[in-house]
């Protein structure tokens, strides 16, 4: 079976057996791929998308709830009745509750200060509904101002607030919450120890944190070396099973290329490989950012450090059209000459055609390909999109 010329690109997902720890993830997505190429489906060029969550699985990458309450209280030198600052979390039970656990169970007998952005968090999830903020009129809201009204977000109908309390204290610390857009709000609680957690802005909040408290780390600089690691450290974990998380795949770019050689000597094709996780994109109805994870591909072979650029086809055509008065003909022979010379940034050849990072848009369209749940097909394949 062969694609057929009329067809542009094209993505599809591999339908796989379950990967367990210990598997060899090359292994499996290569007998994965064997069908296609048997069947004709797997070419030059094409792009071969693993989601993260089945190569971390394979490495066995688990940490516990009590490891990272020792990893925290080491990292910060914590006693069990300190004082912990938590800055910008996501609102999510996926991505924060059981590390919220941990840091709780860091301090049993201590204070857990969260400080929420607000209104939403910083990949879009409501925290507080906007109009009942912008009426109380405060730059810092405390806890006590809600009046026992209870937000919950629009699209999981979680209270985060309440939720992210009771986690603190069933772990036996108080819970303190402050909602601010000032990083440097939470150290009005003279904590002893602070966790920038945010994702994307990790790095400016901890910068602001840090110009006036030193003793601060970010959720990147933990679980960065051992047993179960991850270059991104709590960056990217999700929650598996009981008191078990699933960190981010480790070594992601050795196995990217592992996987390319190997793709090579097998089938004889030139690709590129992907490790994937959530995609780049922007929710218009929930006006949520999907990209909980700290980028949109943990690792990319290098064929694909590239920006996605091209000639606004629509545009050329109505140029040519109504005030060049080409015909059909005319029309497909000078938009084919134009994809393949080079015209400048600022042409208007190329008005409309903003210029994204290859990897960002080819994780986001792996990823709605599987889907959050895998949908079964942890392996996808995309082609024609870069030939």
């Amino acid at each position: 079976m062969k694609i057929p010329d009329y067809i542009g690109s094209l993505a599809f997902g591999l339908k796989m057996g379950v990967i367990l720890p210990g598997m060899d993830i090359v292994d499996e997505v290569l007998e994965a791929l064997s069908h296609c190429s048997r069947d004709g489906l797997l070419g030059d060029n094409d792009v071969i998308c693993i989601t993260e969550s089945v190569v971390a699985r394979a490495q066995n990458n688990y940490i516990t709830v009590d490891d990272i309450a020792r990893e925290i209280k080491d990292k910060l030198g914590l006693l069990e009745d300190s004082r912990l600052a938590v800055v910008y979390p996501i609102a999510s039970r996926n991505r924060f509750s059981l590390i919220l656990k941990g840091l709780a169970r860091a301090v049993p007998r201590g204070e857990v200060i969260v400080q929420f952005s607000y209104p939403a968090d910083e990949v879009g999830n409501q925290v507080i509904d906007p109009e009942f903020a912008q009426k109380l009129g405060k730059e810092i809201i405390v806890f006590e101002d809600l009046g026992g009204s209870s937000f919950k977000h629009p699209v999981t109908g979680v209270d985060y607030i309440n939720l992210y309390r009771e986690i603190i204290a069933e772990e036996g610390a108080t819970p303190i919450i402050v909602l601010s857009n000032n990083p440097q709000t939470v150290l009005e609680h003279d904590p002893a120890g602070a966790i920038a957690a945010d994702i994307h802005t990790r790095a400016v909040t901890w910068k602001a944190i840090s110009e006036r408290f030193e003793n601060c780390i970010t959720l990147e600089q933990v679980f960065t070396g051992g047993e179960a690691y991850s270059e991104w450290g709590l960056l990217g974990s999700n929650m598996s099973s009981g008191e078990r998380l699933k960190l981010a795949p480790r070594e992601g770019k050795e196995l990217v290329k592992k996987l390319q050689s190997r793709i090579k000597e097998e089938f004889g094709f030139d690709v590129q490989v992907m490790i994937y996780g959530d995609g780049a994109y922007l929710d218009p109805t929930s006006g949520i950012y999907e990209l909980a994870d700290p980028r949109a591909a943990f690792a990319a072979t290098d064929g694909l450090n590239c920006l996605r650029e091209g000639v606004k086809y629509k545009y050329l055509a109505d140029q040519c059209y109504h005030e060049e008065q080409k015909t059909a003909e005319e029309i497909e022979a000078i938009l084919s000459e134009s994809t393949s010379r080079e015209t400048a940034q600022d042409s208007m050849e190329r008005e409309g055609t903003t210029p994204r990072r290859m990897e960002d848009v080819l994780a986001s369209l792996a990823d709605l390909v599987s889907g959050s749940a895998d949908a079964g097909t942890p392996v996808v394949v995309i082609k024609s999109f870069l030939a």
